[in-house]
């Protein structure tokens, strides 16, 4: 399809939709077309546009250039002069932007009813709450209307509406996007968070705002893994603990986590008190005084044009002292190295996304406690530096219910892998560039050609530190390979002079720097790393093999890889000797 064709088909669904509380600024179709018809031209000129044409909804609190930002105050709006680089990003990558999102006002609120625009109503029954503050961007995505939707998540603003939407929620570890063009809420835990359909479209589209250089972001770790093992540790929390379910969601819950082990997950309890503790902190601690610091000069100016609850949350924070800070800074790391460290030698913390879906009345009835009862399992997740993915899970109480996988910061592609698993989406065909773009700079790329390669009894050795495919791949043609005698058996790759080489059949594979490193310590004799020519001119890091070593071993040259030679080993004799 087309990028033109694509968003007509979106403005068709908004026409159909008929839910104008959704937007509070929505892009001419003229403006939009011609944009996309660009897009569509410079395809055909040969550029790689990997959104081409995917459509955007974008949270009123992230600017689009040209367009009034408000964070669903109009007496707050300002008209944005540049793209957020959130959006600057997506847009380079092909992506159109519909319009800006109605939300919680100043992203205070997890319910998506505290704007003067409307309250957001569920996608599936209007009746119940979309859940905030990104719901616009939520329902539009959950209506069909936008493929990605960008929020922001500072107690669980990009997870809690994903749920009641039924879809995906990513929320990166703090920094990885930048958040310049982006109203703050609370700055120091402030994060752009993703929408979308499906587990793949939104960590590309974190991917993608991700990259580049920015001098205010956060340093990649050394050692942060690329993927989830094949078969990984889920922490979950003592069936007690989770009293704040309905019936109905303790089953869909349990349902969820027979889910996460037919994937293959071992499920370890543990205590969950620590997170609680610390999720009680955001609102009901001193943390809350970083809202004042925020909008707190205009709230106060401006007492009569911002909701009520809003106004009451930030005005109250100005009378927070500065000793109380500290003093809940001090508690929080106490509850942070008590709760990490259960997580410990685990891939990943999986938990309801939100123990309810209120009405649009109920939250009216009780505006504060509504709220800080939707963010009892999301409250923590910022305040301890973590990352997550909130996945659909089926339904409790005739509503959408969710789970949400959670990690330590900087293991975002550890949750991208399970939550795409846990949801049964497709693995993604094995594309070389696409691969390194999600696993970006903090990566080496290892050719192996041997017992290391996918199904081989070495390939935990890659898997458990971190690694992720990245496709198939030859040598260049000046290689010859022999079988080892070795346990596990495996081949060695020389290099030779001149044209007696033959190209050899292999996989590249990203590992993190550290793990990189300790795959090298841990190498034994006769094997080694160096440096191999692909087919395709470039050069990479790969297993060769110590010349001595060949002596007296069998070439298996002729096989063209280590696989074809292990059939043929397994088929009738004379297949190997006809080869030699």
């Amino acid at each position: 399809m087309s990028a033109v064709e694509r968003v007509r088909v979106a403005y068709r669904a908004l026409a159909t939709a008929d839910r104008p509380e959704v937007w509070i600024h929505l892009r001419d179709q003229a403006d939009t077309t011609a944009e996309a018809a660009a897009l569509d031209a410079r395809l055909a000129g040969g550029e790689q546009l990997p959104f081409a044409g995917s459509t955007l909804a974008v949270k009123d609190n992230i600017d689009v250039e040209g367009l009034p930002t408000t964070a669903a105050c109009p007496a707050f709006a300002y008209l944005a002069q540049a793209d957020a680089p959130a959006v600057a990003r997506l847009r380079a990558a092909g992506a159109v932007v519909l319009g800006k999102t109605n939300m919680d006002q100043f992203a205070t609120g997890l319910a998506g009813t505290r704007s003067p625009y409307g309250a957001v109503r569920d996608a599936r029954r209007p009746e119940l709450v979309a859940g905030g503050s990104s719901a616009g961007s939520a329902v539009a995505v959950a209506l069909g209307i936008a493929d990605i939707g960008l929020g922001t998540d500072t107690a669980g603003s990009g997870r809690v509406p994903a749920a009641f939407g039924g879809i995906v929620g990513v929320k990166p570890t703090h920094g990885l996007v930048p958040m310049a063009g982006v109203v703050p809420a609370c700055a120091s835990l402030d994060c752009v968070s993703v929408l979308a359909r499906g587990v793949g479209v939104a960590s590309e589209a974190v991917a993608a705002m991700s990259a580049g250089t920015d001098p205010a972001g956060p340093a990649w770790p050394f050692d942060a893994p690329l993927a989830a093992p094949p078969l990984p540790r889920v922490a979950i929390a003592r069936g007690e603990q989770l009293g704040a379910l309905s019936e109905d969601g303790r089953c869909a819950f349990s349902a969820a986590l027979a889910r996460m082990q037919g994937i293959g997950a071992e499920l370890v309890e543990i205590d969950l008190t620590p997170f609680l503790s610390a999720a009680t902190l955001l609102y009901d601690g001193a943390f809350v005084a970083e809202r004042y610091a925020a909008v707190g000069e205009f709230v106060a100016a401006n007492t009569d044009l911002v909701d009520p609850a809003v106004a009451a949350i930030v005005l109250a924070a100005k009378e927070i002292p500065a000793h109380a800070l500290f003093a809940d800074r001090g508690r929080l790391g106490t509850l942070r190295i008590a709760a990490l460290a259960q997580l410990d030698r685990c891939d990943a913390l999986m938990l309801p996304t939100t123990p309810w879906q209120p009405t649009i009345a109920e939250v009216a009835a009780d505006p504060v406690g509504a709220v800080r009862r939707l963010g009892t399992y999301t409250n923590f997740c910022n305040l301890f530096g973590m990352c997550a993915v909130a996945v659909p899970a089926g339904e409790a109480d005739g509503r959408q219910f969710g789970v949400t996988l959670l990690a330590p910061g900087f293991h975002d592609l550890v949750l991208n892998d399970l939550a795409r698993r846990f949801a049964a989406e497709p693995a993604p065909s094995p594309d070389r560039r696409a691969c390194r773009d999600l696993a970006g700079p903090r990566s080496v790329e290892l050719l192996v050609v041997g017992a290391h390669m996918s199904g081989e009894p070495l390939n935990a050795e890659l898997t458990g530190r971190g690694a992720v495919l990245l496709g198939e791949a030859r040598t260049a043609p000046h290689y010859r390979l022999y079988r080892l005698a070795t346990e596990p058996p495996k081949p060695g790759l020389v290099r030779v002079e001149g044209d007696g080489g033959v190209s050899v059949e292999g996989e590249l594979w990203a590992l993190p720097p550290a793990g990189i490193a300790s795959l090298l310590a841990a190498l034994p004799a006769p094997m080694a790393l160096g440096r191999v020519q692909l087919d395709d001119g470039s050069e990479t890091v790969g297993f060769l093999c110590e010349p001595v070593a060949i002596t007296g071993a069998e070439e298996i040259s002729a096989f063209g890889g280590w696989r074809a030679y292990l059939a043929a080993a397994a088929g009738p004799s004379d297949a190997i000797a006809s080869r030699r």
